[in-house]
């Protein structure tokens, strides 16, 4: 008889991805971790390692994966820009033919298929805040484009196989979201002011500091995947998910100095190419159909956040 709770976790090891396993097989289900460990690490899902419900295994998803499953979190790709720079081509490939293998791999075993999409879909936009109806402002063939454009391509893809095959598909808009796992360098605005601040080097702000983020704590954003992977079928996104208050990047480095008490100074250096100025989500089909929206402040978001990296460092 057919089973009901295997799901497959692409990038299983990584921030989200770890986060995600523990809350699934908190939630009963077997999973299955899938991980090559570029930016995911074995040392994220220790705890689970021993655990009758989880297994885990060393695979890149731009070769086909063949395993009997029921749901997909595609959640594989490296996610900050000094990683998905390093190796743009396999960025590209990670997202686009990563995508085309899980959703192969969905249609075989009628399985329903989550896709981590991104808020970089909407690359330096023109609208503020941003709804899903938005089209995005992308520079196709910029510094960021291996990242923006394989996601923008992902969902294209999602959507032809839910058209063309009636594959039950749910897509995700990721807002930045940040927490413990964070790779220490990733070179993302959290984990860049908490590691400077407790090592008491300068910390790093590009451009002027007006330039604006919003930032989701983890339990939230797994919260968000879990309702919307259970939504009835005919809900397929894409929703924006993320924390809606937005901040400046002075203001993040002022509260994350207050937090860590520490005395390193502000330094500024030019703004990188194709970065975008704001970014906030309008997250209003999330709380409509996933009844869904974050509970946790960013000041304590930061506090369980330099709590981790003190300990890690």
């Amino acid at each position: 008889m057919r089973q009901s709770n295997r799901a497959l976790v692409t990038g299983g090891a990584g921030f989200l991805g770890s986060h995600l396993c523990e809350r699934l097989v908190k939630d009963g289900c077997d999973v299955l971790c899938v991980d090559n460990y570029f930016t995911g690490r074995r040392t994220n899902v220790e705890k689970l390692l021993g655990h009758p419900r989880f297994e885990i295994m060393r695979h890149d998803v731009t070769f086909p994966l063949y395993v009997e499953v029921d749901q997909i979190y595609n959640l594989a790709c490296p996610a900050s820009p000094v990683h998905y720079q390093f190796d743009p081509v396999q960025t590209t490939k990670t997202s686009v033919h990563g995508a085309i293998n899980m959703l192969g791999l969905a249609k075989r075993v009628r399985a329903t298929i989550f896709q981590a999409s991104t808020s970089e879909v909407y690359g330096d936009p023109e609208v503020h805040p941003q709804s899903e109806e938005y089209w995005g402002r992308v520079n196709p063939i910029g510094l960021r484009a291996c990242y923006d454009e394989g996601k923008r391509c992902a969902e294209t893809l999602f959507f032809d196989y839910h058209r063309q095959h009636r594959l039950q598909i749910k897509v995700g808009r990721i807002f930045n979201t940040y927490g413990p796992r964070m790779h220490p360098n990733d070179g993302r605005v959290v984990s860049n002011f908490i590691v400077q601040a407790l090592r008491g080097d300068d910390i790093t702000i590009y451009g002027e500091g007006t330039q604006t983020r919003s930032f989701c704590y983890v339990d939230d954003m797994i919260e968000a995947f879990v309702r919307l992977m259970n939504t009835d079928p005919s809900v397929t996104g894409p929703i924006n998910l993320g924390n809606p208050a937005e901040f400046t990047m002075i203001q993040l480095a002022e509260m994350v100095l207050r937090l860590t008490k520490s005395s390193s100074k502000l330094i500024f250096r030019p703004l990188p190419s194709d970065d975008p100025k704001q970014r906030q989500p309008n997250i209003s089909k999330a709380k409509e159909i996933l009844g869904w929206e974050p509970k946790v402040s960013l000041e304590d978001g930061l506090k369980e956040t330099i709590a981790y990296f003190k300990a890690t460092l």
